[in-house]
């Protein structure tokens, strides 16, 4: 069987605030209390949930040096000077970088260009080869997105090469910010900007906004730009609260009903075409593609060669024409091919690894170390480890004389403060909570693994070492009427600060077709009848959990979690369980 996992069910919201509310807007009560358990108990906070206006924006002049930023940039475009768009090779960041250069484009800017670094050769954040094939090619102006908030010494050099910097970030400062023209970062001290968990692309939108509001042009001219937001916003995992929440439902509205080139070309690819497109979808069918092409490394001999992954992600982002965007999206797709196929090899080389060492029994970390594996894929391989270990975990590979790093935490864990923990030992680190990048020379390795365990030992709760399930309320099988789902539909997009319902319903058992499905017979499939309601019986799916079969087949009571999904088939459209976790009741 698979590892218990522990079931959370969450607080209540206030009774009576849940019935006022359910008697206020018509909903079910167990409706009604999924709103108050996210602290929206108002009709009025209701209506702004279920109905997002892009007029509740927030003015972006709130955020720190928004006016410096605007003013620069419409000096570049009223003097023609020459602009280049930089950005890191991310989802996040190349979508950032496609946002900018396209809008520029549109302005009319003929001086322009956009970089994104190589992951293997520059780095991440802005690279003193950047700032110098900017000298190299007449740049005045560097636009830099989802990164450059603690590149003081970078940001330097560009100044005395008589180059400005505007940078556009999300991630935490350092002590020091670096002298740039403006520095836009929510995240910045000093910043009163009302949301703080914009993603880098969600930043360079609001610099977007702020020169269309300075210079007049209205803001219908760049509603048609949100399809970029929404996928960095989903790609980047950043709350789906407040102003991301209104961005990202107006950027699914764009990817559904009339997306750019490039993305058009990567929802056929992905077999998404006559679908409606979710947050999901973005997480783990667009995204990955669009990411891959930035992990990739670039073959320096063919002659076809983009100067980096990530650029090619850019111009199948920026790109007009249908067929060359049908070309684009193939090369992506053919790298997140590749990505796949090294990922899976490098992540059971880490498993045999861990395997073949009992000490790594008794920790409550995971630091591993292969000079070898591919600094594009280490992130991807720390999540997979999770999945099977379930503790703070960092992959590291030599790249460039460095060793360098992804890092990834289980929930509930700073694992950031843990990476900070070691600052002395590494060169450069930054990232967040729940995911972070560092680099270090060679001889730190063994002291930094043995000061973040010891940092992770001393410090994490060990309930957190144990997967959970966060249920939001208990649910009869005859609650989810045609009625109940259309109102659960209106609670998207789903995604962190709002993340879709997980129910619990107990004593529910099959009628005896349950069976394996997917290439390996690893997920399944079931019908499920609650016992109190014998005559409510309903779809179910439990992906990577087939241990259950033989239990479930037989007809025996079994308690499962799960969220309510849509199941889309030859047309017709039924509820289906995705089963979260099932206990067996003995």
């Amino acid at each position: 069987m698979p590892i218990e996992k522990r079931w959370v069910i969450k607080p209540q919201g206030d009774p009576q605030k849940v019935d006022e509310l359910a008697t206020a807007t018509g909903i079910p009560r167990v409706l009604a209390n999924l709103l108050v358990q996210r602290g929206i108990d108002t009709y009025d906070e209701v209506s702004r949930f279920f109905s997002p206006k892009l007029s509740d924006l927030h003015d972006p002049f709130l955020m720190k040096d928004m006016e410096k930023a605007v003013r620069r940039v419409d000096e570049a475009v009223t003097r023609g000077q020459k602009i280049m768009v930089y950005g890191d090779y991310d989802v996040d960041g190349t979508t950032a970088v496609a946002l900018v250069y396209i809008f520029l484009r549109q302005m009319g800017m003929e001086e322009l260009l956009f970089y994104i670094p190589d992951r293997y050769t520059e780095g991440y954040g802005i690279s003193k080869l950047g700032v110098d094939y900017a000298k190299k090619n007449g740049v005045d102006l560097i636009i830099a997105l989802d990164c450059g908030i603690k590149a003081v010494e970078k940001v330097a050099y560009a100044n005395q090469l008589g180059i400005d910097f505007i940078i556009c970030d999300h991630h935490l400062p350092g002590e020091e910010i670096p002298a740039a023209v403006a520095v836009l970062d929510p995240k910045q001290p000093g910043d009163d900007y009302p949301f703080d968990e914009l993603s880098g692309c969600g930043v360079g939108f609001k610099l977007v906004q702020g020169y269309c509001q300075y210079k007049g042009i209205p803001f219908e001219s760049i509603v048609g730009l949100l399809d970029l937001v929404v996928v960095s916003t989903a790609a980047d995992i950043v709350p789906l609260v407040g102003e991301n929440r209104i961005l990202a439902h107006y950027g699914l509205k764009k990817l559904n009903e009339k997306p750019r080139k490039g993305l058009q070309s990567i929802i056929k690819i992905c077999g998404l075409e006559g679908h409606k497109i979710t947050i999901d979808d973005i997480v783990f069918k667009i995204g990955p593609r669009i990411n891959a092409a930035g992990r990739m490394a670039v073959d320096r001999e063919e002659d076809m060669s983009a100067p980096s992954g990530g650029h090619a992600a850019v111009n199948l982002l920026v790109e007009r024409n249908e067929d060359l965007a049908d070309e684009f999206g193939i090369f992506i797709d053919s790298s997140n091919q590749a990505r796949k196929s090294i990922d899976r090899s490098v992540t059971q080389e880490a498993h045999d690894y861990i395997r073949s060492h009992p000490e790594y029994a008794i920790m409550k970390s995971t630091v591993i170390y292969n000079p070898k594996w591919m600094k594009g894929i280490v992130g991807i391989v720390a999540s997979r480890l999770i999945e099977t270990y379930y503790r703070p975990t960092v992959v590291l590979t030599m790249s460039n004389g460095f060793v360098t790093g992804s890092a990834r935490s289980v929930p509930g864990f700073d694992l950031y403060q843990a990476v900070e923990s070691c600052a002395d030992l590494l060169e450069n680190f930054g990232g967040h909570m729940y995911a972070a990048g560092l680099t270090m020379k060679p001889e730190n390795i063994e002291a930094f693994m043995h000061r973040f365990n010891e940092y992770v030992e001393q410090n994490i709760d060990p309930n957190m070492l144990i997967p959970q399930v966060e249920i939001d309320s208990e649910l009869l099988f005859s609650d989810i009427t045609p009625s109940f789902r259309a109102t659960l539909e209106a609670f998207q997009p789903f995604g962190p600060g709002n993340t879709a319902p997980v129910f619990v319903t107990r004593g529910v058992s099959n009628r005896g077709d349950a069976k394996l499905v997917g290439a390996e017979k690893e997920h399944l499939r079931m019908d499920l009848t609650q016992k109190q309601k014998p005559n409510t019986t309903i779809a179910a799916i439990a992906f990577q959990q087939p241990a259950y079969l033989e239990w479930i087949r037989s007809g025996r009571p079994v308690d499962v979690c799960y969220t309510v999904v849509e199941n889309h088939y030859r047309g017709k459209t039924t509820p289906q369980l995705r089963i979260k976790d099932i206990k067996i009741v003995r």
